[in-house]
């Protein structure tokens, strides 16, 4: 049984280097430093499998990020605004 063929990833000299400056940055957040390492991985010819276990993610997570990438770039590496998940408590 065959699964389903991750989306590949092709970047272009700019993205490349951007994501490569990225995942070397100190004051990163370590979140978006492992994001940009996957899509870095992924453009390698590595299988979500493959990228999940060198960084010890889910491969769910790999392909999650590899097809936000692949659908709108680098601002699909970004999180997502998700109204009322910061809700302030009132007292």
């Amino acid at each position: 049984m065959v699964g389903r063929v991750a989306d590949e990833v092709v970047l272009s000299d700019e993205e490349h280097i951007f994501l490569e400056a990225q995942v070397r940055r100190h004051k990163a957040a370590r979140s978006l430093s492992d994001r940009h390492r996957m899509i870095l991985l992924c453009a390698e010819g590595l299988q979500s499998k493959e990228v999940a276990e060198r960084l010890d993610v889910h491969e769910h997570t790999v392909g999650k990020w590899r097809g936000r990438f692949v659908q709108d770039r680098i601002e699909g590496l970004t999180d997502e605004y998700q109204p009322g998940a910061h809700a302030q408590c009132r007292i």
